[in-house]
């Protein structure tokens, strides 16, 4: 018995006032749909189709052959839509769940219950409702006096009782594939907002006497429908609070969690502390015992164990056990960070290998370079990378020692042991154990100052 699904992705989503496709806008790091894919992947979908209208080229752009696709060319209502993916999915055996595009807060558990209570009893169908103080918006959930599951009334269809209730339909569902398909047929329009309502296909099957079940969930931001940008800040809101409580109940201590902000999919070490105003993001993974922050942004980096990142960009980066980074470092991509390396403040590292032990205490620059171990570059020191045209790599051996304000121009080799001295511009390899100088003699010339 497969395990089908079918997304609702192809709204117009105008209250959004975006040219960005309404299931695409990003909660805590990945598209509103991307999430829904994932619960989908969780609940082990055989069979994943997403329906496409407005916007159709983006969707399928962002989920590839992830899915299938079906295309509702006129938006005439969700029956409608679902109906899109008869040809596709109607001869099916099994469970179908059908999920819009903008509800990313879903969770797994819930739609495995519902999973589970269709798979499991004689249930047609399985509604996700929560409760809600304000409900306006909402189609509401209608129950008889012995609390079984009637209907589904949406907003504008409620008479003045029904407009009281609390219980609200979340937009979640999972049927019997064959008796959705065959109630689908039967659906028609005439309502406030000619149009087909999925909901419609519960009257359908109640009429023909199957039973249907409503899972009231106790979470109701599992509700949430994504339409506007104010919906969204909602939602991020609500994810992050929930991304942040899993890290903490893994041995992560956040010290406010309120103004911390990891993205989905990052992952953090137990006995980490992550301070405030910190940003993680990408695919960010972050050792044990690590401090990060306050006010660092992380994004797309590997991080050891042990390591200190204070006031500091890092994009596409990777640090070793044991490394200091920062205050106010910028490591950019292609930036692979050695055991025990201190990256001081106001220093710039691109594209560049640093052996373990080496130091680059403060403002200097370093970029497409190799570093060897336990080097020191000094104060306001530079690799000199590009000449217009072209960029050149140099290369600085184990123990070597280079003074403060060095231009190392490249393409150029400074040996292992080798000594530069400070304030030369380095146009020339240097050998191991070498000290080099060039700069101008220094001639003092008496009065000249007064």
């Amino acid at each position: 018995m497969k395990t089908l699904a079918v997304v609702l992705a192809g709204g117009i989503g105008k209250r959004m006032n975006s040219k960005l496709h309404k299931v695409l806008h990003p909660v805590c790091g990945k598209p509103m749909v991307g999430h829904i894919i994932d619960l989908l992947k969780q609940a082990n979908a055989d069979r994943i189709v997403a329906v496409v209208g407005h916007g159709a080229d983006a969707v399928k752009a962002y989920l590839g052959a992830q899915v299938e696709y079906t295309l509702q060319e006129e938006q005439l209502g969700t029956g409608h839509a679902v109906l899109q993916a008869a040809p596709l999915l109607s001869d099916e055996e099994g469970i179908t769940i059908v999920i819009c595009g903008d509800t990313p807060l879903v969770r797994s558990a819930t739609l495995e219950r519902m999973i589970q209570v269709v798979r499991e009893t004689p249930a047609a169908a399985a509604v996700m409702s929560v409760r809600m103080d304000n409900p306006h918006g909402y189609g509401r959930i209608v129950r008889g006096s012995d609390g079984r599951f009637l209907q589904i009334v949406e907003q504008k269809d409620c008479t003045a009782e029904q407009r009281e209730i609390k219980e609200i339909n979340a937009g979640t569902y999972v049927f019997d594939n064959k008796k959705l398909f065959d109630a689908l047929s039967k659906i028609t329009n005439d309502n406030a907002q000619h149009e087909y309502y999925l909901t419609d296909v519960f009257g359908i099957l109640n009429g023909q006497q199957e039973t249907i079940v409503a899972l009231c969930t106790e979470d109701a931001t599992e509700g949430i429908g994504v339409n506007d940008r104010v919906g969204l800040a909602e939602a991020q809101v609500w994810m992050r609070r929930r991304i942040n409580r899993e890290h903490m109940v893994n041995g992560v201590t956040l010290i406010d969690p309120e103004n911390t902000y990891i993205d989905s999919g990052v992952k953090i070490g137990a006995d980490s502390v992550i301070w405030p105003g910190t940003t993680l993001s990408g695919a960010t993974v972050i050792g044990e015992g690590c401090i990060i922050g306050p006010n660092s942004d992380i994004t797309g980096s590997q991080i050891g164990n042990r390591v200190t990142v204070k006031q500091s960009v890092l994009s596409e980066a990777k640090v070793a056990d044991e490394a200091t980074i920062g205050p106010f470092a910028y490591l950019r991509p292609g930036a692979q960070i050695g055991e025990h390396v201190k990256i001081g403040d106001f220093v710039e590292i691109k594209n560049a290998v640093l052996g373990a032990g080496t130091k680059v205490s403060h403002l200097s620059y370093v970029g497409d370079a190799e570093v060897g171990s336990n080097v020191n570059i000094g104060c306001g020191a530079i690799t000199v990378n590009y000449d217009g045209v072209n960029k050149h790599k140099t290369v600085i051996g184990d123990n070597a020692f280079v003074g403060s304000n060095v231009n190392l121009v490249a393409p150029v080799k400074v040996g292992q042991g080798a000594l530069v001295a400070a304030g030369s511009t380095i146009t020339r390899d240097v050998p191991d154990n070498d000290m080099a100088i060039a700069r101008e003699r220094q001639e003092n010339r008496p009065g000249y100052a007064e």
